[in-house]
């Protein structure tokens, strides 16, 4: 629910019906055959809050699976989400992965890419793979390439290599790198490293480039268009980074981040600050944090402060969080110089088949006055010491 003040202003109050479903079955094999399907409906109860319509409806994903009991195969079939290498996407088809020998492996997908906004224009065929060489104590190094059509022609043409090294036990690294044939540029390089020199204390470090008119070039929303002008094609972004993370008595940590932001058209800005957390498994987590941007624009001037606290009661879960962004200027957010986020959850589980919850989001932002957003969840697993016992049996 909410309202606006601007000029465009309306009273929405959209109503929103979620259902989720997955039914699985264990073969004497091994293998396990499942069905997932999740999707929502929504009504409008006040003005149209999207697509011009009171009434809407998606399928979110809606696919069928079988994983074997070796080799890590793996077949999916429907609308489903695939992420393998430079592919991160939603689309309407099959994938299929299987382990090798000698520490191979290789995956494959082929579909219809999701566009969720009937008059933007997509692709309309996509297909690609990755194929990994991994020994798992130590590293894991995939390349991974995309392509896809649209109307007949080349709409994407997408490389990519990623990788994790653990050289040795207190050291890891991971990265990505991916190359936009069509523009014949690098999209998007993006490395870290973290050290664990003592039980308690974690360093690390991050690097990273992305190249927008290449990052950019094809997306499936308008939101990501150059059309929309809210992305500029022209900007780049290098940033560095690091932290460390320290642990100084049982269930205290104290953790300080600084990374610069080296922008071609919006010049530099410094992200920085620090967070104080307590955490006692499956009991209390609370903390708070905050963080400065300081750079040479409007938008990338403000403080960000942030409170959360999250409390198990028996069976009843419950959890706080709260967001603030002061802004230096009120130029680049409709005059709102504060935008704050609100969000409250609670569960409680009723037996081991039924659990109830509900979540409460408040927030106050360049877009709504007032935004108030409310979720009723009922989970109820059908069969569960049936599935759970298949699992087992699977696992021996």
């Amino acid at each position: 629910m909410g309202k606006t003040d601007f000029r465009d202003s309306r009273n929405v109050y959209p109503a929103y019906e979620y259902l989720r479903l997955s039914v699985a079955d264990t073969d004497k094999d091994g293998g396990r055959t499942s069905l997932h399907v999740g999707g929502w409906l929504r009504g409008d109860l006040g003005d149209k809050s999207a697509r011009d319509r009171y009434a809407d409806a998606d399928v979110q994903y809606g696919y069928l699976s079988y994983q074997g009991a070796r080799n890590n195969f793996q077949i999916n079939a429907g609308r489903q989400f695939v992420a393998e290498g430079v592919a991160t996407e939603r689309l309407d088809g099959l994938y299929l992965r299987n382990d090798f020998a000698a520490g191979f492996s290789a995956a494959a997908f082929i579909g219809s890419p999701v566009v969720t906004e009937p008059s933007f224009k997509a692709d309309d065929l996509l297909f690609g793979g990755r194929i990994v060489h991994s020994m798992p104590a130590y590293y894991s190094v995939g390349v991974s390439a995309l392509k896809s059509f649209a109307d007949s022609s080349r709409y994407r043409e997408e490389e990519g290599i990623d990788l994790w090294l653990h050289p040795v036990k207190q050291l890891d690294i991971t990265g990505r790198s991916s190359y936009n044939s069509l523009t014949n540029g690098w999209m998007e390089h993006a490395y870290a490293i973290s050290c664990v020199p003592l039980d308690n204390l974690r360093l690390y470090g991050n690097l990273g480039n992305i190249n927008y008119k290449d990052y950019f070039y094809r997306v499936t929303t308008s939101a990501l268009s150059f059309t929309n002008r809210l992305i500029d094609p022209n900007e780049q972004v290098m940033t560095l980074g690091g932290g460390l993370a320290y642990t100084p008595v049982k269930n205290f940590t104290i953790a300080a981040d600084y990374k610069h932001h080296n922008y071609e058209i919006a010049q530099g800005a410094d992200y920085y600050g620090g967070k104080l957390s307590y955490s006692r498994p499956r009991s209390l987590a609370a903390g708070f944090s905050v963080y400065r941007m300081d750079g040479k624009v409007d938008k990338l001037k403000y403080w960000e402060y942030r409170v959360f606290a999250s409390k198990t009661l028996g069976k009843t879960d419950l959890a706080l969080d709260v967001i603030d962004l002061n802004y230096d200027s009120t130029l680049s957010m409709n005059n709102v110089r504060n935008a704050l986020t609100v969000a409250v959850a609670a569960s409680h589980e009723i037996n081991e088949s039924l659990k109830v919850g509900a979540d409460i989001d408040y927030s106050r932002n360049p877009d709504f006055d007032n935004e108030v957003k409310g979720l009723v969840k009922l989970t109820y697993v059908f069969d569960s010491k049936r599935v759970a016992e298949g699992r087992a049996k699977s696992e021996k």
